[in-house]
């Protein structure tokens, strides 16, 4: 699979380009690339449907910041590739040609394009899922029921009650667009816009689909299979094309926009790849030393922990966190030694402690202060 170039680089704008800028610079590579100035030239087209995709995700707020956050990585349902790189020509010009003023190709160029019917979309669905940290470490396959417009199966998405139900729309004479001519200073200038009589789809329905009413969609709940990839994070927005509502008398289905929710974990903290755990010892057991049983992703563990052990000390189980999404790294287990002073004790236990403390073992050295002021110093900075 060919490496994605960035989506800036692409269109030749910064990160902090205006829509605006990313429009023009769009609309300037659209037409350096379109086809009817290429004929016959792969090289073009495929740079001009990488313009597209790029346009794609740069021209929509949610789809710019989950990319500026995520990378390539959050672009799909798969977390790999990117929205416009299953487009078609079809789909380029019937979703991106409005932004050129007109359905005549691009800047007026024909390609027999010229009579093409405008092409409804769905919109587009957002949903939750949450998470477990488990889930999120190994990735997981749901299922979720979805409340959605779904395509007539009576009229297969047309609205007519059948194919004899149609009559061509008088304004456009089927073309779905309607071209005004208007005098100015500067002189005759032309405008087109989509037909208002039919919408755009260039026929009117003279028998409704007495399912749908004739909108060629109904609501229904659907249930849809999700392959959520290890590693994915709280916040990130999957799409799974195709997933949203069905487009009214057919056309493009929107996408389904999965939002990630993480569960919070009884016990352990997440910090980016790694799982934290906070271990509370005993001061016996800090000072002579044993085997802890502590949680992880996987079950249960045991740890040895030395006699000695001084709170804020952290241990390290090496890969034993969190996957990085779309990559082979593993985060680690880290575990945050503190350790538990008694509250109360009796008078007895009070005697020995005042021996002990007299004792020069149970002094801090120099160099045991030093250490753990670093080790704190470090946790603020």
């Amino acid at each position: 699979m060919a490496v994605k170039r960035d989506y800036y680089e692409v269109l030749e704008v910064t990160k902090t380009a205006s829509y605006e800028e990313i429009k023009k610079a769009y609309r300037k590579k659209a037409l350096q690339y379109h086809p009817d100035k290429n004929p016959g030239n792969k090289t073009a087209e495929e740079k001009f449907k990488e313009a597209a995709e790029a346009y794609e995700v740069l021209g929509n707020e949610d789809k710019r910041r989950r990319y500026d956050q995520f990378g390539h990585a959050g672009m799909s349902g798969q977390a790999s590739g990117g929205y416009g790189g299953g487009m078609s020509m079809d789909d380029i010009f019937s979703q991106f040609g409005d932004i050129f003023g007109g359905h005549f190709g691009f800047g007026g160029f024909g390609s027999g394009r010229s009579s093409q019917q405008r092409v409804n979309r769905g919109t587009d669905l957002r949903v939750k899922v949450k998470l477990t940290l488990k889930e999120v470490a190994t990735g997981v396959e749901k299922k979720i029921k979805v409340k959605k417009y779904v395509t007539c199966t009576h009229c297969h998405g047309t609205g007519a009650e059948d194919a004899k139900s149609y009559s061509t729309c008088s304004t456009c004479r089927g073309t779905g667009y309607v071209t005004r001519t208007m005098n100015t200073i500067l002189g005759q200038m032309q405008t087109t816009t989509v037909c208002g009589s039919c919408g755009g789809e260039g026929k009117s329905i003279t028998k409704k689909c007495p399912h749908c009413n004739g909108e060629g969609i109904f609501q229904d709940d659907e249930v849809i299979n999700l392959n959520i990839p290890p590693g994915v994070a709280e916040g990130m927005q999957l799409s799974i094309s195709g997933k949203g509502n069905a487009a009214r008398r057919g056309g493009i289905n929107g996408d389904l926009l999965v939002v990630i929710e993480e569960e919070p974990h009884p016990e352990l903290i997440r910090d980016q790849n790694d799982i934290i755990y906070n271990l509370l010892l005993s001061f016996p057991t800090a000072a002579l030393g044993g085997t802890i049983e502590i949680p992880t992703l996987e079950g249960k563990a045991k740890i040895k922990i030395e006699p000695g052990t001084q709170p804020g000390k952290v241990l390290r189980l090496k890969s034993k966190g969190l996957p990085s999404l779309n990559s082979y790294g593993m985060g680690d287990l880290l575990i945050n030694i503190a350790v538990y002073v008694p509250e109360s004790l009796t008078k007895e236990q009070k005697e020995e402690l005042t021996q002990w403390e007299k004792s020069s073992n149970f002094q801090p050295t120099q160099s045991i202060k030093e250490k753990i002021f670093n080790r704190f110093r470090n946790i603020f900075e």
